[in-house]
């Protein structure tokens, strides 16, 4: 009877830890989203700064 309860709490245990394997999986998964827009966020952000130079750059030569 105790080899039962020893697999019972080895299988809780397992169970649990690819539960665990679950939740990292999803919070990477959605730190790689935000990497991803905050990325973008900034190229666009720098794109945006670098036409204005430009237009800086165009008026003062008139």
């Amino acid at each position: 009877m105790g080899i039962w309860l020893e697999l019972g709490i080895f299988g809780l245990v397992f169970v649990f830890a690819f539960w665990q394997m679950h939740d990292v999986r999803k919070a990477q998964e959605q730190t790689r989203q935000q990497r991803a827009r905050e990325k973008a966020a900034q190229a666009a952000q720098e794109t945006k700064t670098a036409a204005a130079s430009a237009a800086d750059k165009a008026d003062k030569k008139d």
